[in-house]
This record gives C-alpha cells, sequence and structure tokens, in this order.
C-alpha cells in the first residue's frame, strides 16, 4: 500500500529530521559504511555458501517472484485484483510451490491460499505467516509476493533438511486474496476475514460494475453464506502469532544501508469517499456567476485537505481530545492522499453534475486521525454549502494503528541479525527498528492474534509502480532471516 515509512524517534521531531533522528536513534554511522557492508550485489562467496541455501532462498525465490509478475489480468503492466481471473491463475501458481515445499493446501471461502505443517504437535497454536497476493494496478512485482514467497522458500529448505514436522508449532503460511483494497475499496477483505473483522453484509459490498463480493465469489466456483462467511474466523486459542516479510516502500532502510529492519508498529488510516453534487449544464450558456459547480468545489476541498494535512497544528484546536503531543506527532506522521477522481458526464463541454473522489488519511497517533477527519469533514459541508453544492461523505474503511508484539519484534531482529551475519560476517551495527505508514496484512491480524512484521530494503523506496525493486541478495537475506525464525521458534 502507498508508503511513508517512518523512524521510531519522538513525535516532536519535524519530517525534514527524519533521516538524521533516525542515524541518532539507532546509533548507525553515516550510511555510506552500512552500504558498504550490506550491498546486496552480490558480494557474497557462493560457492561456499552451501549452509545459506542461495539456490533456493535467493535463485529460485527471485525466479518465482519474477514468474508470479507475469500472472496479470493487463498486457504490458502488472494487474492482478480480488477475484480476477489472473488472481485465480495465481492461486494455482503458489499452491504448486506450496505443496512443493511439504504443505497441505487449500483455498477458504474468500479466496485466501492456505499452506500448512503440523509440526510436532499438530495441537499446539499454529504461527501463522504471508502476505497478499492480489495488487495495484501498475503494480510492482515484489509488493505482498516477497513475504508469500520468503516464507515458502524457508519451509522448503526445512522440508529438504527433513526439520519441517520437527517444527514445535504448527505452521501456516497465507497467501491473502484481498489486501490492496483496489476492486471493492475495502482493504483487506483476505485477512479481515480470518480475523473475524468483518460482519456478514460485506458480502453485498459492490464493485464498480454493481458486481458484488458474494457474487465476485460465485463466478469463480467459490460457494459462500453469511453463516459461512463468519465462519472463516479462526478461534483466536489455536493462534500463536503472525508474521508478515514485506518490503519496506519507503527509503529509510537504503539510506542507512541496511537490507533488512524490523517493525515497531503500522500507522492507523482511514479511506473516505466524498460525493458533490451540483447543477449539470452547458458550459458555454450557464453564467459562472450562477453556477453550482461540483468540480470547482471539489478542487477547492481538496486544496483544504492538503493545507489541512501539511500543516495541522494550525487547523486543530488543543483541547482535552487532540493535545500538544498529538497535534506535534501528526505533523510527522500525517500523510493525505486524493488518488482517485471521477466526474458524470465526464464531458469536455459539460459542466459537471456530480464529482467523486476518495481521500486516504494516515497517522501513527489515532486521536490525531479522527481529530482531522472530524475537522475535515466539518469544513467540506462548509465549503459545500457556501458554493450550494451538496456533499455527502462516506467511510469506506477505518483501521487504528497497531504495535507490533515486542517478542515477536525481539525474535525476528535476532533472526535478521542472525541471516546477516551468516552472509557477511561479523556485523558492526544493530538491525534498525522502523514505523510503517503503509498499511499490512498485519493490522487486520492483530484483531486475532500478537503480530510481528519485518522490512526489506527496496531501491530507492520506490513501490507500487514498475520500477519496485529488490537486490537479490536482499531476497536471500529476507529468506535466510525468515528461516532463522522458524529454525529458533519456540
Amino acid at each position: 500500500m502507498n508508503s511513508s515509512t517512518i523512524a521510531t524517534f519522538h513525535p516532536c521531531f519535524k519530517p525534514i529530521s527524519i533521516l538524521f533522528c533516525f542515524f541518532f536513534f539507532s546509533l548507525l554511522s553515516p550510511s555510506s559504511c552500512a552500504s558498504s557492508i550490506f550491498s546486496g550485489n552480490g558480494t557474497v562467496d557462493l560457492e561456499n555458501s552451501g549452509d545459506l541455501f542461495p539456490q533456493i532462498l535467493r535463485d529460485e525465490a527471485v525466479a518465482r517472484l519474477y514468474e508470479l509478475g507475469e500472472v496479470s489480468d493487463a498486457s504490458g503492466y502488472l494487474e492482478r485484483t480480488f477475484l480476477s481471473p489472473a488472481s485465480m491463475r495465481a492461486i494455482d501458481v503458489i499452491r504448486k510451490w506450496m505443496e512443493d515445499a511439504g504443505l497441505r493446501t487449500w483455498v477458504d471461502q474468500m479466496g485466501n491460499l492456505h499452506g500448512r505443517v503440523d509440526g510436532a504437535n499438530a495441537n499446539a497454536e499454529a504461527l501463522f505467516i504471508g502476505s497478499h497476493m492480489d495488487t495495484v494496478v501498475d503494480a510492482g512485482i515484489f509488493d505482498g509476493s516477497l513475504g508469500i514467497v520468503s516464507a515458502i522458500s524457508a519451509l522448503k529448505v526445512m522440508f529438504i533438511n527433513g526439520k519441517l514436522q520437527k517444527l514445535t508449532r504448527p505452521v501456516e503460511v497465507i497467501a491473502f486474496s484481498d489486501e490492496e483494497g483496489v476492486r471493492f475499496q475495502t482493504t483487506f477483505l483476505g485477512s479481515g476475514a480470518i480475523a473475524g473483522i468483518f460482519p456478514a453484509t460485506t458480502l453485498g459490498v459492490s464493485d464498480k460494475r454493481d458486481v458484488t463480493i458474494e457474487s465476485a465469489l460465485k463466478e469463480n466456483s467459490i460457494e459462500v453464506t453469511e453463516e459461512s462467511f463468519l465462519q472463516l474466523k479462526y478461534d483466536p486459542k489455536s493462534v500463536w502469532g503472525y508474521v508478515e516479510v514485506h518490503i519496506e516502500q519507503g527509503p529509510v532502510l537504503e539510506q542507512v544501508g541496511f537490507p533488512l529492519g524490523v517493525v515497531k508498529g503500522i500507522a492507523g488510516q482511514t479511506r473516505l469517499k466524498v460525493t458533490v453534487k451540483g447543477s449539470q449544464g452547458h458550459a458555454g450558456t450557464v453564467p459562472m456567476s450562477m453556477r453550482q459547480d461540483p468540480m470547482a468545489a471539489a478542487a477547492e476541498l481538496i486544496l483544504v485537505m492538503e493545507s489541512l494535512c501539511k500543516n495541522p497544528e494550525k487547523y486543530l484546536s488543543y483541547d482535552y481530545q487532540c493535545s500538544d503531543s498529538t497535534v506535534k506527532s501528526l505533523s510527522s506522521s500525517l500523510v493525505c492522499t486524493v488518488g482517485e477522481i471521477s466526474t458524470w458526464p465526464s464531458a469536455s463541454n459539460v459542466i459537471p453534475g456530480q464529482v467523486t473522489y476518495t481521500v486516504d488519511i494516515r497517522a501513527i497517533d489515532d486521536v490525531g486521525r479522527e481529530a482531522v477527519i472530524y475537522d475535515l469533514s466539518k469544513r467540506i459541508y462548509q465549503i459545500c454549502d457556501k458554493r450550494s453544492v451538496s456533499c455527502i461523505i462516506e467511510h469506506k474503511h477505518d483501521a487504528g494503528a497497531v504495535i507490533c508484539d515486542s517478542e515477536l519484534s525481539s525474535q525476528l531482529k535476532s533472526a535478521a541479525s542472525s541471516a546477516l551475519k551468516r552472509m557477511e560476517g561479523d556485523i558492526e551495527f544493530e538491525v534498525p527498528t522502523l514505523m510503517s505508514g503503509a498499511g499490512h496484512d498485519a493490522m487486520a491480524m492483530s484483531h486475532l492474534t500478537k503480530v510481528g512484521m519485518l522490512f526489506v530494503r527496496c531501491r530507492g523506496g520506490i513501490s507500487h509502480s514498475p520500477q519496485e525493486l529488490v537486490l537479490d541478495n536482499d531476497v536471500w537475506a529476507a529468506g535466510l532471516a525468515t528461516l532463522s525464525f522458524l529454525e529458533n521458534m519456540q
């Protein structure tokens, strides 16, 4: 998902100081030194790295990422949305990889693909590990897919070594069917169903073609009822925790020269749909002074949103709900985006009758985010009233900020450190800790169990783009860290 990745530091620091504060917080020397150590450009001696399993964790994993990147509904770019034909083909591809790793597989009634091994104690609480297989439009090949492939690759190594059945607890890899929310504008449909955060009425949500989720499932031979949908939720007592490996989607790891970083928490997010209705008319005959133009109103609304989100301290009141520290934290974590806008009837010589646009609001502080939504909504209604147009604000998605489990984070940090030491020898610096401004399936899964996340460096921090790139050795590091985590799991 779109990202603003933020290093963990005191919220009073301004955004311009993020990288400096990150260096100071993590006690790292200049990034050029770390970059020379963790270049990711093949500095490891492959001929003498048999115990690092480069053929599986690097070569095969990278090949699989590129293979999955070719599974698309579009010609010339990657697009694989929830329950699309390409998503069904992706299930077949990933399922073969899971079975190749010795996992028992099935597809649930929300289109999630599961691969499970019971280990030495089938009745123990299970570790869930995975990510999402859906993409945005014109996507990169690593977002979501890296977490799935890394998990399968690590388990394949254990399968080959005869350690898979010796796992202390069951491990279930899940390739979630929907995280991006592109088709139905409701994120985390896959992981949310497993975590039990959606009501049965979710099945009636429709896409732009008025196809409901229930109908889309039936089109793919997946029969679901309200009762069976609710039964998708796992018993929390059966789950030990959830771990997700994901590209950072931000620039911090590249700046500090580390392939891996541990996620401390994930920003809360809200998605709004704003509909502005005015008076449709002829572009050449209606005087400017007599227009009720929803396009002009929407333009003003978007600019007000931008100004509020750039300078929340100038707009929000300091009261018992929105304290000084909350407002200051927003200055370093608040991001707001209008990502989609449509008009009706959308003709060059017609004053639109209706304009609809989306708003994506994210912040580490939930109270502050709610304050921003309240203030923005109030200003939207005021501007619409002033311009004699009507407006409707719909809340399409709300997710509170998530703090990752300290125990899982500590284990992931040790696993990452172990992997890097095995690849590069002794390392002088500590694996960094980050906050994530992007949403992940871990947000939904946090309603079911404790969660932990591991970030992987991506070039330039670019994501949701064909330019998205993870170096081969960084894919290797992610797989090796996942393997180390599994081998040392209690």
